[in-house]
């Protein structure tokens, strides 16, 4: 949508530096909403928040980071006992490979 506006799916949000910045940030992602007649769920609606998660992910002032619950139960995984198994482990690691400092070299 907007470079301050991320989408993905039915999930959107709005970014911005100051909370002037805020609100004319919130205004362009309603009024294009009003424009393709799109509405939103207010249970699932957050406003003002410093962070969040989204798509699995923490988003922040600081960017974007790994989710500790995710890695928390990566960590409690039992050790993998069937190829099938492996795989699976193998995709919640590359979920979040892009946070682990030389994965592919460790693996």
């Amino acid at each position: 949508m907007h470079k301050e506006i991320e989408v993905y799916v039915d999930d959107m949000i709005t970014k911005s530096k100051e909370g002037e910045d805020h609100l004319v940030n919130l205004k362009r992602l309603f009024d294009s909403l009003r424009e393709y007649k799109l509405r939103l769920n207010p249970a699932k609606c957050t406003f003002g928040a410093k962070s969040g998660k989204l798509l699995g992910f923490v988003v922040s002032e600081r960017g974007i980071e790994v989710d500790s619950d995710k890695v928390k139960a990566i960590r409690e995984l039992p050790p993998p006992s069937s190829v099938r198994k492996v795989r699976g482990f193998l995709g919640r690691l590359n979920y979040i490979a892009r946070f682990i400092a030389n994965l592919t070299d460790k693996c």
